[in-house]
C-alpha cells in the first residue's frame, strides 16, 4: 500500500499531466518530421555544372516511373545471360568512369527509396571515332546515335511476363557482389513484400500499354518512335490492329540535336513541325521520358533549356580533311541550292536568319518533299489536341501543337554529327543523299560511330566496327525517297556534289 507521503500533490499532478502532454506532442511533431523528410519530401542530387547537370540532373521522372537503383543494377546480375558482360550497355547506354549508372539517369529519393530514371542526355549524347582509332569521342546534345531504345523497351516487358523474376532472385542480385548490395533482415522484407510486387505489377502493366511495341519494325540504334508509346502511356490511345495503320504504327525517327535552340524559337519543330514554341517542345520531350504532369521538374528543366539555347554546335572532327578550295566551290553551291531553306553557314557563323532564308523552319508538303510518311502519320490530330490539354490550369499549358502537312526545314548547323540523314535516318552520308534515292544504299548497318570523313556520316558496311545493325529501306517506316529532283540538287555533276559535301563539313 503506498504510503500518504508518496501520493502526488495536485500541483505535481498536474506538472506530470503537463509533462506527459508535452513529450506525446514532442512525439507526434518528431514522428510528423520523420514521414516528411522521409516518406513525403523528395530528395534530388543536385549538380554544380550545366554538363553535369545536363547528363545526371533530374528532370522528375524517376516518382512515376523510376525504378529503384539497387534494382536496375541487377538486372545485368539478374539477366547475365541475355546481357552478356556488357549489361545495360548492350541498349548503347553511356557509361563514365566510376559513374554505376549510365548518363541519362537521374536519381532522386521518392518515399524514402532511391529510385533512378531518364533524363534528357539519353538521347542527346553523340558518339564518334575517327578512323582506325579506339578512343570514343562523346558530343554533347548530338543525336544518340548508339541508343537502342525500343530493344531496352522491349527488355522491361520481357522480364514483367518473365516467371523466373521473382522476389528471392531479385533480392539476391541485389545482394551480389556484382551490385553490390546489402539488404538487411527488414529491406529484405520490404522488398519482398512492398517493392517487388509494385515492380513486377509496373512493368506488367508496360507491357499491356506498349504491347504494340512488338508490332513494329525494329528501331535500330539512334532511332526512336516518339509518339506512339507516348499516345498509350499518356492518353491510353488504343493501339490494336484495327486502330492503327501500318503507316502510322512504324513512324521511327532519327533523335534530332539540341544545340543553339535560341534561334529556332519560332521555327516549325519537330521532325514534321509540330510545334513552334522551344518550351512546350522540351516539356513534351520530357513527357517523352516518363515524367508526368504531376511529377515534372521544371525548373530543372529550365536549367537544361537555358543551357542549350546557345550550345555550339561541335566543329568538324578532322580539319585537315578539309579540301578548302573545294569548300569554297561548295558555298557557292550550297547558297544556290540549299541556303533558302536551311539557312548558311560562314566564317562569321551559321546564319538562321528566316528573313533571309524564308523558307527556314517551314513546313514542306509531304507531296513535295516526298519522303517516308511514317513519322508525318504517327501524329494526329486527336493526338494534338489531346497534347494540348496538358497542363492545363498552369500558365505553361500547350497550345501550340498541330498537325501539318508535311515536314519542316531544319537548320543544318553540325551537320556531319547527325548522321544519318532525313528524318528517319534512312540514308547514311551526306554524299548519299544527294543521289537520287534509286541510287541510295537500300541495305545497309547501323551502329558503327566511325566517321567516314569523305562521304561525311558513319560507316555503314558490313565490316564497319561496332555491333551493327542491318538497316533495309523497305521496312515500313525506313524509306529513304524523297528529298531529290532539281531542287533537292540530286541532279548535280558529281563533282558539283563532292563540292558541297565538303562545305557542309564546316556548318
Amino acid at each position: 500500500m503506498a504510503n500518504a507521503q508518496d501520493r502526488l500533490t495536485p500541483v505535481e499532478q498536474v506538472m506530470r499531466r503537463r509533462r506527459r502532454w508535452r513529450w506525446a506532442i514532442l512525439l507526434i511533431l518528431a514522428a510528423a518530421l520523420i514521414y516528411w523528410f522521409v516518406f513525403h519530401k523528395d530528395w534530388v542530387i543536385a549538380y554544380q555544372g550545366d554538363i553535369e547537370h545536363f547528363k545526371y540532373g533530374t528532370i522528375g521522372s524517376e516518382g512515376a516511373n523510376g525504378l529503384p537503383t539497387q534494382v536496375l543494377q541487377a538486372l545485368p546480375v539478374l539477366y547475365a545471360d541475355r546481357l552478356g558482360p556488357d549489361g545495360l550497355r548492350r541498349f548503347g547506354f553511356l557509361y563514365e568512369d566510376g559513374q554505376d549508372l549510365p548518363v541519362g539517369f537521374s536519381r532522386r529519393v521518392v518515399d524514402g527509396v532511391e529510385r533512378a530514371w531518364l533524363n534528357c542526355s539519353v538521347c542527346h549524347v553523340g558518339t564518334y571515332r575517327l578512323p582506325g582509332e579506339a578512343d570514343q569521342h562523346w558530343i554533347y546534345g548530338a543525336p544518340a546515335n548508339n541508343l537502342r531504345l525500343h530493344d531496352f523497351i522491349l527488355f522491361l516487358i520481357d522480364i514483367g511476363r518473365d516467371p523466373g523474376f521473382t522476389a528471392d532472385r531479385l533480392i539476391a542480385a541485389i545482394n551480389s557482389d556484382e551490385v553490390p548490395g546489402s539488404l538487411n533482415v527488414l529491406e529484405r522484407m520490404v522488398y519482398r513484400k512492398v517493392a517487388y510486387p509494385r515492380i513486377k505489377s509496373a512493368l506488367a502493366d508496360l507491357g499491356g500499354q506498349l504491347a504494340f511495341v512488338e508490332r513494329q519494325a525494329p528501331w535500330g540504334p539512334g532511332r526512336v518512335d516518339t509518339f506512339n508509346p507516348y499516345k498509350a502511356l499518356q492518353f491510353h490511345f488504343p493501339m490494336g490492329p484495327e486502330d492503327i495503320s501500318d503507316v502510322a504504327l512504324n513512324g521511327s525517327s532519327d533523335y534530332p540535336s539540341l544545340w543553339m535552340q535560341r534561334p529556332r524559337e519560332g521555327m516549325n519543330l519537330h521532325w514534321d513541325g509540330n510545334n513552334t514554341s522551344v518550351q512546350e517542345r522540351n516539356l513534351s520531350a520530357a513527357l517523352g521520358a516518363g515524367v508526368t504532369p504531376v511529377t515534372v521538374d521544371r525548373a530543372s528543366i529550365a536549367r537544361i533549356e537555358h543551357w542549350m539555347r546557345e550550345l555550339k554546335p561541335p566543329a568538324f572532327p578532322a580539319p585537315h580533311a578539309i579540301d578548302a578550295d573545294l569548300g569554297a566551290r561548295g558555298a557557292v553551291v550550297y547558297a544556290a541550292y540549299c541556303a533558302g531553306c536551311h539557312g548558311m553557314g560562314g566564317p562569321n557563323g551559321y546564319d538562321y536568319s528566316t528573313d533571309r532564308f524564308p523558307a527556314l523552319g517551314q513546313v514542306d508538303p509531304l507531296e513535295v518533299i516526298g519522303t517516308d510518311p511514317g513519322r508525318w502519320a504517327s501524329y494526329t490530330p486527336d493526338f494534338a489536341a489531346a497534347q494540348n490539354t496538358l497542363y492545363a490550369g498552369y500558365p505553361w499549358r500547350f497550345s501550340h501543337f498541330r498537325k501539318t502537312g508535311g515536314y519542316a526545314n531544319q537548320p543544318l548547323d553540325g551537320i556531319w554529327a547527325r548522321a544519318p540523314y532525313l528524318h528517319n535516318g534512312s540514308v547514311p552520308t551526306l554524299r548519299d543523299l544527294l543521289e537520287p534515292a534509286a541510287a541510295r544504299p537500300a541495305i545497309w548497318y547501323r551502329g558503327s560511330d566511325e566517321l567516314d570523313l569523305v562521304r561525311v556520316g558513319y560507316r555503314f558496311d558490313a565490316a564497319a566496327p561496332g555491333p551493327l545493325f542491318r538497316y533495309d529501306t523497305s521496312v515500313p517506316g525506313n524509306g529513304n525517297g524523297g528529298h531529290e529532283g532539281r531542287a533537292y540538287g540530286t541532279d548535280l555533276s558529281a563533282a558539283d556534289k563532292d563540292a558541297l559535301v565538303e562545305f557542309m563539313k564546316t556548318l
